[in-house]
């Protein structure tokens, strides 16, 4: 029985194989077309794995303002749409020491008119979804020896 099945609301994660940047850059582009205003993603893994390049693709699907780099230093970006669309809202969590510091950045108050991306949010972000009917995780494993990555996409 999937977690869907046993009423926590969570669907079995759907997974997909890409084999360099470009092909993370395509799996972003492709997911962009389920969000809208008010969705958050979260995504998980390692250094390297390819949580920006992915984000990059969903931007560029979302038609947002770029360039679309790692918010390592400065938390949090907001990328305006440039075509009437949802924000981007792309955050780090990495350097955060936990909720109060994420509630510092008062993401709440464009969660509901944009689209939320955490890198390294898992843990820390599921509570900016509180209300909202759920949110993404998505996660990625580059540890195959092959280099490819196995993006894991799951709604909660």
């Amino acid at each position: 029985m999937n977690d869907s099945e046993s009423g926590r609301g969570r669907t079995a994660p759907e997974v997909v194989r890409a084999e360099d940047a470009a092909a993370t850059r395509a799996a972003g582009l492709r997911f962009a077309e389920r969000l809208g205003p008010g969705d958050l993603v979260i995504l998980s893994g390692g250094l390297g794995a390819g949580k920006t390049t992915f984000t990059q693709g969903l931007a560029e699907g979302l038609g947002v303002r770029g360039p679309i780099t790692s918010p390592t230093f400065v938390l949090a970006r907001v990328h305006p749409s440039l075509t009437g669309g949802p924000a981007l809202v792309h955050v780090d969590a990495y350097r955060l020491g936990g909720l109060a510091e994420l509630d510092d950045l008062d993401l709440d108050a464009s969660v509901e008119d944009s689209v939320t991306v955490v890198e390294w949010g898992e843990g820390k972000a599921e509570v900016l979804a509180e209300g909202r009917g759920g949110h993404y995780v998505v996660r990625f494993d580059r540890s195959r020896e092959d280099d490819v990555r196995e993006i894991a996409f799951e709604r909660s």
